[in-house]
Parts: structure tokens; sequence; C-alpha cells
């Protein structure tokens, strides 16, 4: 059936327009024989995306933005299919495909309709660019050697996990507060310790990156809420805005930091957001979209203020103790502190792999708020959203309401 196939496929992806698309349709509606092959063809562009620098969520992401739900829906079919035939998995492909959405029934709502939806997907993925690489491609021997060596989490970190859940789920701001910086406590400690224990066993670690999400409506405020996060735990944040995503680059556990930090941030302040415009429609305002673009500008500014004034009185705190340790013994040699030499090569480290992976990044300027009620509203819950002692100081990062892209 492959002849069926590549005409259709030539017929529709290789010219433009919806007359091509009906013709590579109506001719795979009319072979039901040739429909194994057709989803055949659609996993390999799916590899063909792999090796272009994507991964799951990138792509399921990308076709939502580009088309729509329903063709993502298929992606998501065709990404399921084709990873299965792997032998295993790194942590983070794991994690993003059991959020994949389920598989999608074939020819629904008819042949013809299906067959379309496939072939405007496909010519979707055959045009995709290549993007920077944040990992190997599963199934290489690049994949088998840089993969972590432990399946699961640290307790460490299902134990944050679990504090930021409850403080999504609570009603209560000073509830929230609490559980927000008890888990902000425990990953400070466990990233610290992380950094010293690698620094004392000389281990070999490099610097890693992944893909967040930052997705309309109002994505420029999302995108400075995850630099001031990420700036917060020595990473570096870049965003692509036409692709929909940021990559943030830095050590493994911080990363996780990031990852989990930034998610219930934003749930936090979009549950504060809709809780605040509440009122303001009930007090007869009617400008929503101005609201919300203001509220989330100033969730993410002042948050990153605070998190920028917070990391160094914790990294002073957390020095003072290595000192203590140094003088009774437990430290380094001839009484110098461990932790700052320590934080400063990881900063290093972390900076030029940045500038590697992204050497024609640009400062862009974002448009500002123009809602008064809604910049307050938004201050207001991002102090409410307090960190606690985050653990370290900021470190050359753009400037507020300016962000890496």
């Amino acid at each position: 059936m492959e002849p069926v196939i590549d005409q259709a496929c030539a017929a529709a992806l290789y010219a433009e327009g919806d007359a091509a698309l009906d013709t590579g349709a109506s001719l795979l509606a009319a072979a039901p024989e040739a429909d194994d092959a057709l989803h055949r063809r659609g996993e390999e562009f799916v590899r063909r995306a792999w090796e272009r620098g994507w991964h799951p969520a990138d792509l399921v992401r990308f076709v939502r933005l580009e088309l729509d739900e329903r063709r993502a829906v298929l992606a998501a079919t065709l990404i399921a299919a084709e990873t299965a035939r792997y032998g295993g998995l790194p942590p983070r492909w794991r994690a993003q495909l059991a959020e994949l959405p389920g598989a999608a029934p074939r020819n629904k709502p008819d042949r013809f309709g299906y067959a379309s939806d496939l072939l405007e997907l496909y010519r979707l993925l055959l045009r995709l660019p290549a993007i920077e690489p944040v990992g190997p491609v599963p199934g290489t021997a690049a994949d088998h050697l840089h993969r972590p060596p432990a399946p699961g989490e640290p307790r460490m970190l299902t134990r944050i996990r679990a504090l930021l859940a409850k403080a999504e789920a609570t009603g209560f701001p000073e509830e929230a507060e609490a559980l927000t910086s008890k888990a902000q406590e425990l990953m400070a400690r466990h990233s610290i310790d992380e950094a010293l224990i690698a620094a004392r066993t000389r281990s070999t670690e490099t610097p890693g990156a992944c893909r967040i999400g930052v997705e309309p409506p109002y994505e420029s405020a999302k995108a400075i809420l995850l630099d001031a996060v990420a700036s917060a735990n020595r990473c570096r944040a870049v965003w692509n805005g036409d692709l929909g995503f940021s990559t943030v680059v830095g050590f493994e556990a911080d990363l996780d930091a990031v990852e989990l930090l930034f998610t219930s941030l934003l749930v936090q302040g979009t549950a504060a957001m809709t809780r605040a415009e509440a009122g303001q429609r009930a007090s007869g305002r009617k400008r929503t979209k101005t609201f919300r673009q203001s509220f989330l500008m100033a969730y993410a500014q002042r948050l990153g203020s605070r998190l920028a004034d917070t990391t160094e009185r914790a990294t002073a705190a957390a020095d003072m103790d290595t000192d203590t340790d140094t003088e009774t013994g437990a430290g380094t040699a001839e009484g110098t502190s461990g932790l700052l030499p320590v934080l400063a090569a990881r900063d290093v480290a972390v900076t030029e792999t940045a500038e590697r992976m992204f050497p024609r990044t640009t400062t862009t300027r974002v448009r500002g708020a123009t809602d008064l009620d809604g910049w307050n509203h938004g201050t207001e819950a991002a102090d409410r959203a307090r960190m606690g002692d985050h653990r370290k100081g900021p470190h050359g990062g753009p400037r507020d309401g300016e962000i890496m892209a």
C-alpha cells in the first residue's frame, strides 16, 4: 500500500492549499487497506521530530498552537505508538508521555475527515524547524550513556511535590504561604546538599536543560515568572515565544526545582487572579483582559524581586554554616568556606552551557501593564505567595520586565 501513501503524501504534503489536502484525503479514504501504512508514515515523521530536538510535550503543544486540540490528540496517538518500541526512556520523557491525551479513535467522524486531519498534521510535522537539543534521542547510544541511573526521584522531591500540591489545593492564603515556604526550604536544602556532595566527590556532572511550556494567553508574563524562578535557582531561561516554550539550562536538581516551583506559582497566581477578577466584576469593571495581563505581570515582577532578595540572605546563612563546619574540621581545608566557590563554579558552568546552546539570544522588553487595579492585586498576590528564605543570590540575569529570547 506504500504507492497509495506516497501518492497521497505527494499530493497533500508538498503542495499548499486545501485543494491539495482534499486530493490526498480522497485517495486515502478510498483505500482502507492503507490505514496501517498511513500511521506508520506518521510515526516516521514523529521520529524525525526527535532528531530535530523536539520532545513529546513540545510537539503536542506546538500542534495545539498551530492547528487545534483535535490534531494535537492525533499527534499524541502517533507519539505513543512510536515511543512504545523503545526499551527504556529518560525520566522526563516518561513524565511527558504520562501526561499526553488519550489515543484518538481511527476514522472518526468519517474516513475522509480523519485522513484530512492526519495529512494536515503530517504537513506540519514535515516542516518542523530544528531546535536546540536538550538531551539525546531515545534509543541511541548517546541516550544510554547519558540516562540518569535512578528511575525514581529523590524522596525529598516527593515531599516537596506533596507540599506544593497542598498549597495549590487550599483555599486559605496563610496555609498556602506556610506550605510553599516549607517546600522552598526543603528545595534549598536539597540543592545545596547536591552541590556540596558533587564538589567533594569530584563529580563529572555537567549542566543539562529542559523545556517548559509557556503558552497563551498572557505568555509574556508567564515567561517573566519562569525567568524569575530560574534565576533564583541558578538556572538560565531562554524564551521562544513562537514555539510556546522556554528552555531552562541548569544542573539536574535545580531544573527539578524550577519545574516544580514555576508550576505551583502559576497555579497559585491564576487562582488568585480569578478571585480578584471576580471582585472587580462584582463592582462593575469590564476590562477583563487588561486586568489579567496587568495582574500576572505584577505577580511575576514582584516575585522576581522578592526571590532575588531572599536568595542573598539564604546563601549568606548557608555560607556561615559552612564556615562553622570548617572550623570544627568538617569543612574544607585551611579555614576557607566551601559553599561560595562551589556555587560560583556551578554558575559559570551554567552560563557557559547556555551560551553554547544559544549563541544568538537577545534581551526582549515586553509590553508593560496598563491596569492599575490589576497591577496592585497581582503585587498583593505575589506577597502572599511568600517563598521564605530562598537559597541563592542573583547572578547577572535580565532586569525586571526583560527576558532572554
